[in-house]
């Protein structure tokens, strides 16, 4: 699977998504830089092709078919529109994904799925305090639960704290095991990646506004 995003913008003059082209495809994490609060999620949506864009274009193995795109790629941790509630423990964060994917929401479902995962100590902890590395593992465990996904789009990872590599080398590991991985950023993070030697895609193109 491959999602183009060609010159892809919205909002009036531009505004709240300047002219932006990014891709990502099986097999391989791609980073895409976006500036601002907004700015991250707005991208998000499109790529994973949940919001319409004002122009520009977005194809999924050269076609354009955004209901394709919404079944085959999460949209993971996007602020607003898919992050967890703070306070939610992390048991209940699982149960309600493991609901979505078809499976038991049931505590204990969720207490054996954290293990099986290596998290298992992380149960009764707020989302909002878990470690940055780990709550990104595990959106992206839970994302990759649901059926057809074969993508998946990870918003803002830079504003939990913690050391770019981490999230990186998470979004690697994922590539690998076969995801179509978009991870979206902002400038620090990119450079942070670039002087440890940990990038080695081709960043979004974003217009200087």
């Amino acid at each position: 699977m491959r999602i183009v995003l060609s010159e892809v913008a919205k909002g009036r003059a531009e505004r709240v998504l300047p002219p932006t082209s990014t891709s990502f495809e099986t097999g391989r994490a791609t980073l895409a830089l976006a500036e601002t609060e907004q700015r991250p999620t707005v991208l998000g949506l499109v790529a994973s092709g949940r919001m319409k864009v004002d122009s520009g274009e977005v194809t999924i193995d050269g076609r354009t078919d955004a209901k394709a795109i919404r079944r085959r790629v999460a949209l993971v941790d996007a602020p607003v529109v898919s992050e967890p509630e703070s306070n939610v423990t992390v048991t209940g964060v699982v149960a309600e994904e493991l609901m979505f994917a078809g499976h038991a929401p049931t505590p204990f479902a969720a207490a054996r799925w954290l293990e099986g995962i290596g998290l298992d100590t992380l149960a009764g902890l707020p989302i909002g305090n878990v470690e940055p590395t780990d709550r990104i593992r595990l959106l992206l465990e839970l994302a990759a639960l649901r059926k057809d996904v074969d993508g998946l789009v990870l918003v803002a990872p830079d504003r939990h704290g913690g050391e770019p590599a981490a999230w990186w080398r998470i979004a690697r590991e994922f590539a690998e095991r076969g995801y179509a991985v978009l991870v979206i950023a902002g400038q620090a993070s990119q450079s942070a990646l670039a002087a440890a030697a940990a990038l080695d895609t081709t960043p979004a193109e974003e217009d200087a506004r």
